[in-house]
């Protein structure tokens, strides 16, 4: 990763006939015996879109080892909004939301369907805040660049529910657990940032050095699987409290959130496993979780 390339991302940061059709897309798959499975996917650099890597590589792997969902909804950190919105286009266009990266990169395009009616169930089915349906939006590089190596063919709806940057942690959790019923209708629910991600502190000499991590983010790293193997997620909630070197690994929530709405669609049966363990420049991680029963 080039230095450019980094901080050109840094300054990217900122009716009953539809509910036949979302019976149509999620109703057979309610009486499922399992739950879909949760994801927080540590998605890095944009470039992770089109490059082969260890990362990439189990992303595609993931998908194979699950059944076909339905839809896919993403919260992404690079959809920071004032209230809370979820796309609801029919055609979702590809947001290459970065600068300074190859030309292949922005080459992309990724014509994943929308699902207006799954969008418009969404309104319904969270209580805690009124939901805007966007039709202005579309996929952005935390969304594509992952689900693009799962579902290569692009045959799956997504869409993307906002993250609103002006509410707290608990906000978020409160509100992730609403979403929890869409686990039994076949939605794969994808939080996409990072646990630890000071883009300022990077290590520009060992961006290439295989799992570099500094002694504050391995610490942080290592807390953050700790509590969420305990499901202390209060702590995690109120992460603000777990000291200086989480001061460091969250200076700004962005990347952070998207596992917080991970964090609230788990309970109590499921089972957590780690992937993709590995330290980016000193002051990244690409630490990934799944949750499942």
């Amino acid at each position: 990763m080039l230095r450019k390339e980094f901080l050109y991302l840094v300054g990217g940061l900122t009716g009953m006939s539809g509910l036949r059709d979302l019976q149509k897309v999620t109703g057979d798959l309610a009486e499922r015996d399992r739950k879909m499975p949760v994801l927080f996917m540590g998605h890095g650099s944009p470039m992770n879109g089109i490059e082969e890597n260890e990362f990439s590589a189990y992303w595609s792997k993931f998908a194979k080892e699950i059944s076909q969902p339905e839809a896919v909804l993403c919260i992404s950190a690079h959809w920071l909004t004032r209230g809370t919105h979820v796309t609801a286009m029919p055609n979702p266009k590809t947001i290459h939301d970065f600068g300074g990266f190859p030309k292949e990169l922005y080459d992309v395009q990724y014509p994943a369907p929308g699902q207006p009616e799954l969008a418009k169930e969404l309104t319904s089915i969270i209580k805690s805040t009124d939901v805007g349906l966007d039709h202005d939006w579309g996929l952005d590089h935390g969304t594509w660049t992952v689900v693009r190596h799962m579902y290569p063919e692009a045959n799956i709806p997504v869409i993307q529910l906002s993250i609103d940057f002006y509410k707290p942690a608990d906000y978020h959790y409160k509100l992730a657990t609403e979403l929890a019923t869409l686990r039994k209708k076949g939605v794969l629910i994808i939080g996409s940032g990072n646990m630890v991600h000071n883009l300022r502190r990077v290590d520009w000499q060992n961006m290439d050095t295989p799992n570099y991590g500094f002694d504050w983010a391995k610490e942080m790293n290592e807390t953050f699987k700790e509590k969420i193997g305990k499901a202390e997620h209060q702590a995690l909630i109120d992460y603000e409290s777990l000291g200086s070197a989480a001061k460091l690994a969250i200076p700004t929530p962005d990347h952070y959130y998207p596992l917080i709405y991970t964090l609230g669609l788990q309970d109590k049966k499921d089972e957590i496993e780690f992937f993709n363990d590995k330290y980016v420049g000193g002051s990244l991680t690409m630490t990934s979780v799944k949750i499942f029963s």
